[in-house]
């Protein structure tokens, strides 16, 4: 391990969860040479990049601009910017399990060599796993990371997703949700065991602060199947019953349910309800037909069955809410028939974390950059599938495990 690896970490693991990034911009002072320092986060519309020690930085702005710092974030590589004043900035981006939290800015006095641009390096990956880690201590990095007040309801959400972002040998996965301060009972929620990933997007029923209680009890159902060992059908029958217990009928949530198993490449999904799977695979994009089930929630001791599918590798994988297939702004035809299929397959030669973000554009512009009419998720999953063997795909319809 680089000595100075081994010494940040040490001082991260020591510092007040609210003092971080001034931890990192006194050892790269005082042990790396540095100047300014500085980490700027994503805020939550992934719109710009925001300071965390100041109220400005000269490299924050949004993310429209092409600067640097976000040339850094977009490319996920270290930039180097001659300053007019002499010396130079460099840009380090600030990631942890693929989840983009933002970019490391230091000066210089002199362009650094590869050497030192490696042990700063080591100093914005320590920071970026001890900032999650600190993330449920301190609210000062969410602080910096909202550009306006966010309603109940979103304040709920925001803290019931797992993350933006992951990247794992076998995929890149990154989800997307508008609007970002107001948002109420769409969601998506995602987690990796055992060579298994689960994801779920989820349409809450109705608006406000009683569509987010609704998704919050549905995700933790399915989160406590998932942790129990439960299947994803058990999963869906939980939160199912969970639901209608609480509401007997009158609230339900059309879901999702998606896992994928690693090794092999084979998907399990269980649809039910109204979120939409598109598979891109080379330069066609296809609506996946699968068979809608009830919503959760919606009758007593509802049954679910699961449909199979494999991935290959290359494909691209992308499942929205209705806010994103069905909207029809002004009259419009939905943005689902055809238009969604446009935006997926621009984006083919970007990373998973920058395809949402260019669908979402796409969505607002399509609504004339007026607000959104309803809630948006957005979930792309990219897969490598080089371990994997290839053959055979296709749907076919996978009987509930009902033993035990």
């Amino acid at each position: 391990m680089p000595e100075s690896r081994g010494s940040v970490a040490a001082l991260l693991r020591a510092a007040a969860p609210d003092e971080l990034v001034e931890v990192a911009d006194g050892f790269i002072r005082t042990r790396l040479g540095g100047a300014r320092t500085d980490v700027l986060v994503a805020d939550y519309r992934i719109s710009g990049l925001w300071p965390v020690l100041g109220e400005s930085h000269p490299a924050h702005g949004p993310l429209a601009e092409t600067s640097a710092a976000v040339r850094c974030f977009g490319s996920q590589r270290s930039v180097v910017e001659q300053l007019a004043a002499g010396g130079v900035r460099l840009h380090l981006p600030v990631t942890a399990w693929g989840e983009r939290i933002g970019v490391l800015v230091t000066d210089f006095a002199a362009t650094p060599d590869g050497e030192l641009v490696d042990e700063v390096g080591l100093v914005a990956d320590e920071l970026a796993v001890a900032l999650r880690a600190a993330d449920r201590d301190t609210d000062r990095y969410r602080r910096a990371r909202r550009r306006e007040r966010l309603t109940m309801a979103a304040e709920m959400q925001w803290d019931l997703l797992p993350g933006r972002g992951q990247t794992h040998p076998a995929y890149r996965l990154a989800g997307q949700l508008e609007p970002a301060y107001t948002v109420g009972g769409d969601h998506f929620d995602w987690a990796l065991t055992d060579d298994r990933l689960t994801v779920t997007v989820l349409n809450g029923y109705g608006a406000g602060l009683a569509a987010s209680l609704l998704t919050a009890v549905t995700v933790n159902a399915m989160r406590n199947a998932r942790r129990s060992g439960g299947s994803l059908v058990e999963q869906a029958e939980l939160a199912s019953d969970t639901v209608f217990a609480e509401h007997r009928g009158t609230r339900h949530v059309a879901t999702l349910l998606v896992e994928v198993d690693l090794p092999t490449g084979r998907v399990r999904v269980v649809d039910a309800g109204s979120p939409r799977a598109l598979l891109m695979r080379g330069q066609q994009v296809e609506l996946l037909r699968l068979d809608q089930q009830l919503p959760l929630g919606m009758f007593a001791d509802t049954r679910y069955e699961a449909q199979e599918f494999k991935l290959e590798p290359d494909d691209r994988l992308v499942v929205v809410s209705d806010g994103v297939y069905t909207a029809a702004p002004g009259g419009r035809a939905p943005y689902g028939e055809s238009a969604l299929a446009r935006a997926i397959r621009r984006t083919r030669l970007q990373p998973a974390t920058e395809a949402v973000g260019t669908v979402m554009r796409e969505l607002r512009a399509y609504h004339e950059h007026a607000d959104l009419e309803d809630d948006a998720v957005i979930v792309c999953l990219d897969w490598d599938g080089m371990k994997l063997d290839t053959a055979g795909s296709g749907v076919r319809r996978i009987e509930p495990d009902r033993t035990g």
